[in-house]
């Protein structure tokens, strides 16, 4: 008779005095094995971490900053509903979901910032895998983060080695998490096999994880218990797509065909994409711009005569381009995509910054944004890095990302002349927030934030990140993914064996400081950055030159300067791909 050792790791609560929650998961695991494997015999063992969390009790206080942070790190699938929400369903069910949801908060957070808790709860782990020697280890919520920050790193490696993994309810991917473990989630390679179950419905801070290897699936277990947290582990386990496709697999003796593909349906690699947005029709007649549609239309045409095919190109226009609209683009440019793999996107019209809101309510900081038809000035109507970097910051090293932005993040209508600038000023409502009074000057003044890495390096490194006063969460460098403190974040990647998250290569119309302008060719309008980049990279094909971003960027400011233009293009990113030939100069598909 077949036999399988099932180690089980419990999320947030007080499982000690109350243990039927183990012969519920067991009856939950071990009937969903057994209809595919009817004789199959499970043996169970339950890792019971609560008393190590109990030693560093944490305040009302804590748990209060705790959400905070988890919801103010990133775009989170399902948490500004969650806290909005919870008080639009039926009574009787607000406060246990609001204390579920603050608690979940306060543990996850007590985990990530105890360095101490963090490595008792790794020697935990490690001991009941050696003790027990399990086959399969499933995890819900909390002990998830226990069990990847074991298996990534040191004799963790070791210990998952030819063993399955389960994880479900998991805030693994959640972006503060992520800065917890160095910015970036890595597959374990060493697993026989990782099933990630994912609940969109889960208001516990859980996000996807976006991890390309051949061990790792994720299946979707969508429920919605009216009123609850949808964060029920039973719900994860018992799950249709569960049965058929996790414990349908686990207890076959072999990989049944197609379980595979139902999981996650094969998608036909495409080697090349672009995304094109161009915005000439903002709604306010003094936003409105004149070369931004005919600046898609060329860059479009410049990168069809560098070999993408047209069929891989998508636009999106003027009063189509709303930041919901944009946002579903940018999946489907980025999604999927594969080491060797090549994605452009490309943004033309205004940029702004908007005063942000982080920990305690109180403006702490300034998001760069793409401005998008629908712009109103909140986070939900424009493109920040807190949204794009979901999409980005966990791609294959091997690719290639680049985002040319043809925009600035400064406000100012026309200026040199009539010369029209691509960023807007903030209504005073918005100005405000990033304003103080000085009462002894009697004058208002910038305010001062905290600086956002002040560990990070002072130099051009650090201007590229955060700007010149250390505000801003810029465009494309996925700031909340990096910890405050350096030596830890490097610490944190060396151990997990990776670089942090994937920086995509940009090419900026200027510099913080200055301005996008307009350029008129004869009677058609332009954006003075993207007439000139085109112009370059087709006099360099013509002369059958190879050129390096570096020396783009270059040529490019050249042209600008001989046109009078006090405008200078900027190229952020790895050295190494600033320095690399662009790869797609040779007109080859």
């Amino acid at each position: 008779m077949a036999k399988m050792k099932i180690l089980c790791v419990h999320g947030i609560g007080n499982h000690h005095s109350n243990l039927a929650w183990e012969e519920e998961w067991k009856n939950a695991i071990e009937s969903g094995l057994r209809r595919w494997s009817p004789g199959l015999e499970c043996e169970f063992s339950f890792l019971l971490h609560d008393s190590l969390f109990a030693k560093y009790p944490i305040s009302a206080m804590d748990v209060a900053e705790a959400v905070a942070k988890l919801g103010a790190s990133g775009v989170i699938h399902s948490i500004g509903d969650a806290i909005t929400s919870l008080f639009s369903r039926r009574r009787g069910f607000v406060e246990d979901v609001s204390s579920s949801v603050r608690w979940t908060a306060g543990m996850v957070v007590q985990w990530a910032e105890n360095d101490r808790l963090r490595a008792e709860t790794r020697k935990a782990v490690l001991r009941s895998v050696r003790e027990f020697q399990p086959d399969l280890i499933c995890a819900h919520s909390l002990g998830t983060l226990l069990c990847y920050d074991t298996f990534v790193r040191g004799a963790g490696r070791t210990a998952i080695a030819g063993r399955r993994l389960v994880t479900f309810g998991s805030q693994i991917g959640n972006p503060f998490v992520r800065s917890t473990l160095g910015g970036r989630i890595v597959p374990l390679k060493r697993a026989r096999e990782w099933y990630h179950l994912f609940n969109s419905e889960d208001a516990a801070f859980t996000s996807r994880i976006e991890i390309d290897a051949p061990n790792f699936v994720q299946i979707s277990t969508e429920f919605d218990e009216p009123g609850m947290l949808d964060h029920n582990p039973l719900l994860y386990l018992t799950h249709p797509n569960t049965v058929t496709d996790v414990w349908r697999e686990i207890a076959s003796p072999r990989t049944l065909p197609g379980v595979r593909a139902l999981a996650a349906p094969a998608k036909p690699r495409v080697p090349r994409r672009a995304l094109l947005v161009g915005i000439n029709d903002y709604p306010d007649p003094a936003n409105r711009l004149e070369g931004c549609v005919n600046d898609v239309f060329r860059i479009s045409a410049t990168l069809q005569e560098s070999g993408f095919r047209p069929q891989d190109i998508r636009v999106v226009l003027n009063e189509r381009a709303t930041a919901s609209t944009v946002l579903d683009r940018l999946h489907w440019l980025l999604d999927g995509v594969k080491d060797g793999d090549e994605r452009v996107f490309y943004y033309s019209g205004h940029g702004a910054q908007i005063p942000a809101y982080g920990q305690g309510d109180t403006v702490d900081h300034q998001d760069e944004c793409l401005v998008t038809v629908d712009f109103d000035w909140a986070r939900d109507h424009a493109i920040t890095d807190d949204q794009f970097y979901e999409m980005y910051s966990q791609l294959p090293y091997g690719s290639r990302f680049v985002a040319i932005l043809d925009c600035c993040h400064s406000g100012g209508m026309t200026r040199a002349g009539g010369m029209r600038v691509r960023g807007i000023e903030p209504p005073d409502d918005i100005r405000h927030r990033m304003l103080e009074w000085n009462r002894r000057l009697q004058m208002w003044e910038q305010r001062k934030v905290e600086d956002l890495l002040p560990d990070l390096k002072a130099g051009a490194e650090r201007t590229e990140y955060i700007g010149v006063d250390g505000s801003k969460r810029r465009l494309g460098r996925a700031v909340p993914l990096r910890l405050k403190d350096d030596r830890a974040y490097d610490r944190e990647r060396k151990e997990a064996g990776h670089f942090g998250p994937y920086m995509p290569l940009l090419l900026e119309a200027c510099r913080e400081e200055q301005f996008s302008y307009e350029y008129r060719d004869g009677v058609t309008s332009y954006g003075a950055f993207t007439y000139t980049l085109t112009e370059r990279l087709r006099q360099a094909r013509a002369q059958r030159k190879t050129l390096s971003f570096e020396a783009l960027v270059r040529n490019v400011s050249d042209s600008l300067r001989d046109l009078g233009y006090d405008q200078t293009p900027c190229l952020v990113g790895p050295k190494k791909l600033k320095r690399a030939p662009i790869p797609w100069m040779s007109g080859r598909a």
